[in-house]
């Protein structure tokens, strides 16, 4: 009778371990951590995904080049800022998935087991680049309002030019 307890253990304790594996591969399947390449909307492709930055609206501005880059690096202001913040390896945690497949993530740069990182949507919205959505977090809107009151980026041309979406 003993021995059979032992099995029940033994047995228990897989079924638990199984268990784990299973929900930490469904917790590590809604992040994305790898090299990104920015796109031409100021989207990124990770890992074969496109994915939009959450809580942001990136405006079309004038194209133009990077010459700090070889080869040059061109794109809107915001590809180009992104370009240059992006070195190396950026992860996201995803937020949605959209119909085509594409989803959005709050993603960051400099991310460590023990360090949350920079995240990229607030960079963009401190340097002027982008508008907070809608229903972003309330520190997006507040860090547009500072790019805005600061004439940073989009904020200091005309603005009846940037449509929200």
């Amino acid at each position: 009778m003993g021995m059979k307890t032992g099995r029940d253990n033994k047995s228990r304790i897989l079924i638990v371990l199984a268990c784990c594996v299973l929900m930490a591969t469904s917790v590590g399947a809604r992040e994305i951590s790898s090299y990104a390449a920015v796109n031409e909307d100021g989207t990124l492709r990770i890992s074969g995904k496109t994915v939009h930055l959450y809580g942001i609206y990136i405006p079309d501005t004038n194209q133009t080049c990077s010459r700090n880059r070889n080869p040059p690096v061109c794109g809107s202001r915001a590809v180009l800022a992104l370009e240059l913040k992006i070195d190396g390896f950026v992860r996201c945690k995803i937020i949605n998935s959209n119909d085509d497949g594409s989803v959005v993530g709050w993603c960051r740069v400099k991310a460590s087991q023990f360090d949350e990182g920079e995240d990229l949507s607030a960079y963009l919205l401190q340097k002027g680049w982008a508008v907070a959505l809608p229903d972003g977090p309330f520190e997006y809107h507040t860090l547009e309002k500072i790019a805005r009151s600061r004439q940073f980026g989009v904020w200091g041309t005309t603005v009846d030019n940037i449509v929200r979406p």
